[in-house]
């Protein structure tokens, strides 16, 4: 019998058999048309109406590529599921992928892979990022797909911008960067800013809760992180 494994992928913990992991702690529904239900655990489903959106002009041809890499990916399922893939430029199977994939697919688009770059950089400086996986080395199957490995990375080498929703900092949130949530339980979860703002005036975000959406969520959850990758982007 195999033996039990903690893992986590990107933001999700569970308990699995061999390699698999089996729950979603996190869940965004599609109901009737035009809303929206997102539901943590041990709270209250809430009901959250899709707003009209408008359109804006990414600031640079990056910007522009890693929001349409994230767009393509609107309706894929969530699945976190630990998977051997190639190394450089490995994915794991179109159509479904964690909250990191997203990222990760979104910044393909323009030709940057973070799987290497996250990977490499870990390789030479692995007592920066956390160990919480008690593994001791590295594992480019998975370091770009934790959401932990993201934050370390982005913060060496991106640029690190405000957090707030509102007032000044609310223009600092660009189609192309990058946010990160704590939610309930401590648990991470990340997303890329879409070229949509809804109808309060706040970016819309592309995430994989449970199925990749754009949605009206900056400032539903707990924000922690805000990133533009690179620094200077053309």
């Amino acid at each position: 019998m195999r033996k039990r494994r903690t893992l986590l992928i990107g933001s999700s913990i569970a308990l699995t058999t061999a390699i698999i992991l089996g729950a979603t702690w996190f869940s965004i529904r599609p109901t009737r048309r035009g809303a929206i239900i997102a539901a943590l655990p041990n709270s209250p489903v809430k009901e959250a109406f899709v707003p009209e959106v408008t359109r804006v002009e990414p600031k640079s041809e990056t910007a522009r590529k890693i929001v349409a890499a994230a767009k393509t990916q609107i309706g894929d399922a969530y699945n976190a599921t630990y998977r051997v893939i190639s190394y450089p430029a490995g994915d794991v199977p179109k159509g479904s992928g964690a909250c990191t994939d997203v990222v990760v697919r979104a910044f393909r688009g323009a030709n940057i892979d973070l799987q290497k770059l996250i990977h490499d950089d870990m390789k030479a400086n692995f007592r920066l990022y956390p160990d919480s996986w008690k593994l001791g080395r590295t594992d480019k199957n998975i370091d770009h797909r934790r959401v932990p490995n993201h934050i370390v990375f982005f913060k060496r080498f991106g640029q690190t911008l405000p957090i707030g929703t509102s007032g000044n900092d609310l223009k600092t949130w660009l189609p192309g960067d990058i946010v990160e949530w704590k939610l309930e339980g401590g648990r991470w979860h990340t997303g890329v800013i879409s070229d949509g703002i809804s109808s309060r005036g706040v970016p819309m975000v592309i995430h994989n809760g449970w199925q990749c959406v754009e949605q009206d969520a900056l400032d539903c959850y707990e924000i922690t992180n805000h990133f533009r990758y690179p620094k200077r982007q053309d």
